[in-house]
């Protein structure tokens, strides 16, 4: 199954990552309607052994075959089958707190939680301004002067 472009029939591939952490993406269920936000990494920590010393390093994830977290959605998708759902990538992020910001925007600008609509049941999230700023400046000039 495909990773989309949000609103494209374009696809994301992995030659579409260069320098970004992660994204955030919706699913959705094509016969229902129902969706599920989220947030994906595209790397994972791993430690591995190295002369007696522990070494981190970072590691190409699951993301390429990632169908959220949500319990519900995955038992749908086990019955279902993947070929029912669209994914569709609404952010891509240059770090952790960008993906964890931007998730928690969509799914509060939709009212997820509220509505029988999406599968998130949950959200937690904690985001630092600085984090967001110092690798983002230009982006969020952008949006700064379109809010004021």
């Amino acid at each position: 199954m495909t990773w989309y472009f949000h609103n494209t029939t374009n696809e994301f591939t992995e030659d579409d990552v260069n320098d970004f952490f992660g994204f955030v993406y919706v699913i959705t269920h094509n016969a229902t309607g129902r969706k599920y936000i989220g947030k994906k990494f595209f790397t994972k920590a791993k430690t591995r052994q190295i002369k007696g010393k522990k070494k981190r390093t970072r590691v190409s994830s699951d993301w390429i075959d990632y169908y959220g977290s949500n319990k519900k959605l995955q038992e749908e998708i086990a019955i279902n089958g993947t070929s029912e759902y669209t994914r569709e990538i609404l952010h891509l992020c240059k770090s952790r707190s960008e993906c964890s910001y931007w998730e928690s925007f969509e799914i509060f600008n939709h009212h997820a939680l509220l509505s029988e609509h999406y599968y998130n049941d949950w959200i937690s999230c904690r985001i630092r301004k600085d984090h967001l700023i110092k690798r983002n400046t230009n982006t969020y000039k952008d949006l700064e002067e379109k809010t004021t």
